[in-house]
């Protein structure tokens, strides 16, 4: 993944619960890589026929932190 930009967006608080007891558990990730992974996959899902995703997806879901 080269270029990055930031998001600002709102997120029900007990997901944010939900996300904060996942990254208690999983050290090797954080908030930005559990969101880049789950934007990349809902792309892929829903016909997002650029590879670019696929490949932002895999880099995120199997990089060595």
């Amino acid at each position: 993944m080269n270029a990055t930009v930031n998001i600002f967006t709102e997120i029900p608080e007990s997901l944010h619960e939900s996300l904060r007891n996942y990254l208690e558990k999983h050290p090797d990730w954080d908030e930005n890589r559990v969101l880049t992974a789950a934007l990349s996959l809902f792309l892929l899902q829903n016909g997002e026929s650029d590879r670019s995703a696929a490949r932002v997806y895999l880099e995120t879901l199997f990089q060595n932190n």
